[in-house]
Formats: C-alpha cells, structure tokens, sequence
C-alpha cells in the first residue's frame, strides 16, 4: 500500500482541522485533526529530511496555523486556510523532494 505524502498530510490537517472545527462548531476537534496530521507529517519528514529538517518543518505548520488568524480577517477563512496549506505543502516539497518520501 502507497504511503500518503508528508506534504498531501501536511496540507490536508490545516484545511481539515479547519473543516471540522467549523462544521461541528467545535475547536478542540478541530485542534485533534489538526494536532494529528502534523505529528504523522513531522514523523516523515523526519524519516525523509532527519531530525533538523522535521524541526523546521512542524514550526512552519505551526506558525502557518496561527498566522492564518490574522490572514483570514484580510481575505477570508476558506482563502487564508487554502494559502497557508498551499504554503506548508511548497515547502514540505522542497524539503524532502530527494528523498523517497
């Protein structure tokens, strides 16, 4: 069975951990999906690009979590989710492109 790319699970806890917050009006379900998909992501990137890389990695998924607050008052919650997921996916592929993720 194919493995999921760091980078699809990456992209995909932001904008599912934002789906399910809003669709069941309930924050921490959204921080469990959230929280969830990181840790599987940052366990391949650590695999894939060693410890250093699975570091910096999970900083930029957090940081693109808490800067798509403020990003959402200028244009909205589906296009702040969308480009801070479309972000962390770019450089989750830079970082690990050469390995066999």
């Amino acid at each position: 069975m194919a493995k999921v790319p760091a980078t699809a699970i990456a992209a995909g806890g932001l904008i599912g951990g934002y789906g399910v917050a809003r669709w069941t009006k309930k924050r921490q379900l959204g921080g469990v999906a959230l929280a969830a998909a990181g840790a599987v992501a940052a366990r391949q990137w650590q695999q894939a690009a060693g410890t250093k890389a699975a570091v910096g990695l999970t900083a930029a998924y957090v940081a693109a979590f808490a800067g798509s607050h403020p990003l959402a008052k200028k244009v909205g919650a589906w296009p702040s989710v969308f480009g801070v997921a479309g972000a962390v996916a770019v450089a989750s592929w830079a970082v690990t492109r050469n390995s066999a993720e």
